[in-house]
């Protein structure tokens, strides 16, 4: 018997892309339902070659569902996610509610999927912030072999980080512009388009965006609390695919051969480095993939132990759908859950 799976937020960007992956990876699923608010009652969605009407999330029993991939925002999962996860339905939430919680795991399964034993004491499973899971991908091999003592990493954010209006607003700017009208600002703080806006999520007392504090203190829990990481997180006029120039204080000596091909091993990740024109990936590239891409690996002459790289990743796939996906099916892999008996229709 498959599992049964419901995708609560199904008509959002990112609820879209677990439909696909889902059906793209064979998920071991008999049933898999796509839950809305009551907006989007009736709503359709793609799931494989067949088309699902979204159902109400607020009326929705969970009793005999097994994985509820949840990515209807941070106030709804508050609400939720606890209620769900108490009639035995495992929560995997994309939001930021519970991913510091000591009893939630934090998880990205080519990183520390052994956290995973722990999700039975909510039921819920946070997945990282999209841009702090493409960095640990790219950390973990790393740390590993010469240990981290210090980050210091500066994103470009696309605008699908901030959904669908954020992505309505590049292309609505945009067409503006070139038709020599005015850009009308909705979204974010400033024009997005043919611009980069410093400033992602709220500013905190100490000048940091909650964005950057998230890199900072998600990193930590996901791979190494002593590590030391500082961010500067930046929203840039680009679709789809967050990228990251990485700077990093190892413990032990590090050459750039021998941390290209320490990457070029490491699961979940594709090095594409050559000194030349185009030996590098970007965020075009990275759309619709599954990897974390790697370039411009490079020692840092100016400290001890340095090294620099460049990092990219689609943030809708590694960043948010995908991860919880592949944290479905570590659970599963692992034997930490099986399906449940399934009520008379």
């Amino acid at each position: 018997m498959g599992y049964k799976v419901a995708i609560a937020g199904a008509t959002g960007n990112v609820g879209r892309e677990m439909l696909s992956i889902l059906a793209e990876r064979a998920f071991p699923a008999d049933e898999v339902v796509a839950l809305a608010s009551s907006r989007s009652i009736n709503s359709e969605v793609s799931f494989g070659d067949r088309i699902l009407k979204c159902k109400v999330l607020d009326n929705y029993d969970f009793s005999d569902t097994d994985i509820c991939l949840m990515s209807a925002g941070g106030e709804v999962s508050k609400a939720w996610s606890p209620k769900i996860g108490a009639q035995g339905c495992v929560v995997i939430d994309n939001s930021s509610a519970w991913r510091m919680d000591p009893d939630v795991p934090l998880v990205v399964p080519e990183v520390n999927a052994a956290a995973l034993s722990g999700f039975s004491r909510k039921n819920i499973i946070a997945n990282p912030n999209c841009s702090t899971a493409q960095l640990v991908v790219a950390l973990k091999p790393l740390h590993d072999r010469f240990g981290i003592k210090r980050v210091v990493v500066s994103t470009y954010q696309s605008v699908s980080g901030a959904g669908k209006d954020g992505m309505d607003e590049l292309d609505r700017q945009t067409k503006a512009i070139y038709s020599l009208g005015g850009a009308e600002v909705k979204k974010f703080t400033k024009r997005i388009a043919f611009n980069v806006i410093p400033h992602i999520d709220v500013f905190m007392e100490d000048g940091y965006t909650k964005e950057e504090w998230k890199m900072m203190v998600e990193t930590k829990k996901i791979l190494d609390p002593k590590i030391k990481l500082t961010a500067t997180c930046v929203r840039v006029p680009v679709f789809v695919g967050h990228s990251e120039a990485v700077n990093v204080e190892f413990e032990q000596p590090v050459t750039a051969d021998e941390a290209r091909r320490i990457l070029r091993s490491a699961p979940g990740v594709m090095v594409i480095d050559t000194r030349e024109n185009g030996g590098y990936a970007t965020p075009h590239e990275s759309a619709g993939e599954d990897a974390t891409y790697i370039s411009r690996i490079r020692e840092d002459s100016t400290v001890d132990n340095g090294l620099s790289f460049w990092c990219v990743s689609d943030n809708l796939r590694k960043g948010a759908a995908l991860n919880a996906v592949q944290i479905a099916e570590t659970l599963i892999k692992k034997g930490l859950i099986s399906p449940r008996a399934r009520k008379a229709a």
